[in-house]
Formats: structure tokens, C-alpha cells, sequence
């Protein structure tokens, strides 16, 4: 066999075995990821009917003007019919994709309604782990998620460390995670089952391991979930600063309580640096150290004290915005969700480049000054 007939055979098992894998988009289980799926199906038939048009038209011209046709001159004359037809189809093209689109990208940006009963999640990214903060139930889990079948779950998405992004195929789109920012993303899931979830934007060798797995439940099993994860043990906060340091193997963790008792990391970007020294971490290898160098390297105990609750981005004080500390024995209501969903507009503002004319001059004065925040 010929080196080109192998390399023919060998693309052609790959495109054939590639149908075997589990395509996730294409298998969603909520209403955001079922609408992402028709809008895949519906550029791909109008892709389709393109390249057909097309391979019609080669097909009729390549025949119409071959060498021995002397009946066709081949050359080029104005034709408006045709000039007409090929500026209009595309048009029509862009806004039968571009309709369905926008409707279901606006559609899905509205927040839920109250009596919808939304569950809220902060999704916090860091040391190339998840880490999913349930501030009503008192729950913290690390890389794996709970939620139940039917009720929209807001995501508050943060980072403590690298910009990630939040994506669960199964369930709808991704959106980004950054530091200094929390920024909201709703899904439901419609169907029970358990879906895999992952940081899709590359940024290093560990994002690949940074992934979790959603399960997805009836409100009766939720409610038997949560109270066996409120039975764990609390989450302290020399636990989590030492799960915050980066490693290559990332288990599933649970406890009752939540970080969002020490820290806001939004509100407190720095708090990860602090984290680091506290167990003596250096970063030896671009990305993360190896279990081994974190076992030699790392102390067992801080050396330093916990870090108290404070504010080290710039913007809080700009934007009259609180730090969200919500203790585990604080209710998860009343006078912490206006603060929360006061921080939520402003972050808005700022996501928009949206700022008002006191943080402007601030930041005019930094940069006369050579720097800023």
C-alpha cells in the first residue's frame, strides 16, 4: 500500500472513530444548553446549504465553460439579476443566524424570577481546583457540584489566582472567572444525571485537571445531600488556605461551612499570596509543584497567622462596595444580599467600563503618579 493510500486510511479511521466519543454539546440537559444545540444544528444546515450551492455552481460552470464548448466565450458581462441574488442571499444568511442568536443570548442573561426559588453557588476558581460555596446551606465542596433537578442555580463566579473559565456543556455556555470580580451565571439543569464540568480557557499545564463533576438530583435527594454534607467536618480556614496551593492531583472534598466566613476574594485579591506564605509554597515548576515537592517543601502547620477579613482592591472603596463575609452561623438573607446584589451592579458597571466621575479622577491621579491599583 502507498504512503498516501496509509495516511488516507489513517484520517479516515479517525474521522469514523471520533463519532464514537460523547459529543456534550450536542447532549444537553438543560434549556440554555438545548437551545445551544439547535443553534449548532441550524449553522451547520445553512453552512451545508452553502457549500452545496456552491459545489452546484462549480459543477454547472466548469462544464458550461470547458475548452470545448465554443458556444460560450467565457467572458465576464454585468448581470444585475446575479450581482442582485449574490449580495441578498448573504444578508438574509446573517440575520436568520443572527435573530435566533441574540434572542437566546439576551433570553438567558435575565436573572430569575424569586419565585423561582434560584439557588445560589459561589463558584470559586484557584490552585487549579473548584471550590463551590453554598452560603444558605452552609456547604463547601471542592471539584464536584450538587444541585437540584428544575431550580435555576446563580453562579457567582470568582478567581483567586488565573482568569478561568466556568463551563458545563451539558447545561449551557461558559463564562469567564477573574480576580477582583464576581460575576453571575445562571443554568438549570432539566434532567437528573451526572455531567462533567471544566475550566476551558487554557491558561497553563494543570488547566486540563481543573475539571468537576455535577450531579444533578431531585429536591428530596438535595435535601438528604445537604444535610449529610452539613454533618462534615467545618471548614477551617488553615484548611482552605492550604487547598488553595496549586497541585497535580485535585480530590473531591466536602465540608460544612464555607470560606466565605474569612475571606471575600474579590473584595481581597492578595489573600492567595498570603495563603502561600502562610505554608512556606515557592513555585518551582511554571505552572504547579509535584505532590512529592509539595509533601518536602510545604509545612504541615502555617507559620504565620490567619489572615483577618480586609479589602485590597481598589474598587471596593471606588464603588462603595462591602466585602461579603458571611459567617456559618449568619443567616443568608435580609441586609447581606442588598450588599451583595449592590456589589453585583456595580461589578456590572465596572465589566462595562462603566465608572463614575470621583473613580475616574482617582485614576487620572494614579497615573500622573506613575501606577495605580
Amino acid at each position: 500500500m502507498s504512503k498516501f493510500k496509509s495516511l488516507l486510511l489513517l484520517f479516515g479511521s479517525l474521522i469514523l472513530l471520533s463519532g464514537c466519543s460523547n459529543v456534550e454539546v450536542l447532549n444537553p440537559k438543560g434549556p440554555m444548553a438545548s437551545d445551544s444545540k439547535f443553534l449548532i444544528i441550524y449553522s451547520i444546515i445553512f453552512m451545508l446549504v452553502i457549500i452545496a450551492a456552491v459545489l452546484i455552481m462549480f459543477a454547472v460552470f466548469l462544464f458550461k465553460y470547458r475548452i470545448g464548448n465554443t458556444s460560450e466565450s467565457g467572458k465576464m458581462h454585468h448581470n444585475s439579476l446575479l450581482e442582485t441574488i449574490w449580495f441578498i442571499v448573504p444578508v438574509i444568511i446573517v440575520i436568520a443566524l443572527a435573530i435566533p442568536t441574540v434572542k437566546s443570548l439576551y433570553e438567558y442573561e435575565k436573572p430569575p424570577a424569586k419565585e423561582d426559588d434560584p439557588l445560589v453557588v459561589y463558584a470559586t476558581s484557584a490552585g487549579y481546583k473548584w471550590f463551590f460555596s453554598y452560603p444558605e446551606e452552609k456547604i463547601e465542596t471542592v471539584n464536584h457540584l450538587t444541585i437540584p433537578k428544575d431550580r435555576p442555580v446563580i453562579f457567582k463566579l470568582q478567581s483567586m489566582d488565573m482568569m478561568t473559565s466556568f463551563w458545563i456543556p451539558q447545561l449551557g455556555g461558559q463564562k469567564y472567572a477573574m480576580t477582583g470580580m464576581t460575576m453571575d451565571w445562571t443554568l438549570t439543569a432539566d434532567k437528573e444525571g451526572t455531567f462533567r464540568g471544566r475550566n476551558s480557557n487554557f491558561n497553563g499545564e494543570g488547566f486540563s485537571r481543573q475539571t468537576f463533576d455535577v450531579h444533578s438530583v431531585s429536591q428530596s435527594k438535595f435535601k438528604d445531600w445537604v444535610k449529610d454534607a452539613q454533618s462534615q467536618k467545618v471548614l477551617d480556614q488553615d484548611t482552605f488556605d492550604k487547598q488553595l496551593l496549586p497541585t497535580t492531583e485535585n480530590k473531591n472534598l466536602t465540608f460544612s461551612g464555607t470560606h466565605m466566613a474569612f475571606v471575600d476574594p474579590a473584595a481581597d485579591p492578595e489573600y492567595i499570596f498570603y495563603a502561600y506564605d502562610r505554608y512556606n509554597y515557592v513555585q518551582k515548576d511554571p505552572n504547579f509543584n509535584s505532590e512529592k515537592q509539595l509533601t518536602e517543601d510545604v509545612l504541615d502547620k502555617p507559620d504565620q497567622p490567619a489572615r483577618k477579613p480586609q479589602i485590597t482592591n481598589a474598587n471596593y472603596e471606588r464603588h462603595g462596595m462591602k466585602a461579603m463575609i458571611l459567617g456559618n452561623k449568619e443567616p443568608y438573607n435580609g441586609e447581606f444580599k442588598k450588599d451583595e446584589s449592590h456589589n453585583m451592579d456595580e461589578m456590572e458597571k465596572i465589566s462595562k467600563g462603566a465608572k463614575d466621575k470621583e473613580a475616574s479622577k482617582i485614576e487620572n491621579k494614579d497615573q500622573e503618579h506613575g501606577g495605580g491599583h
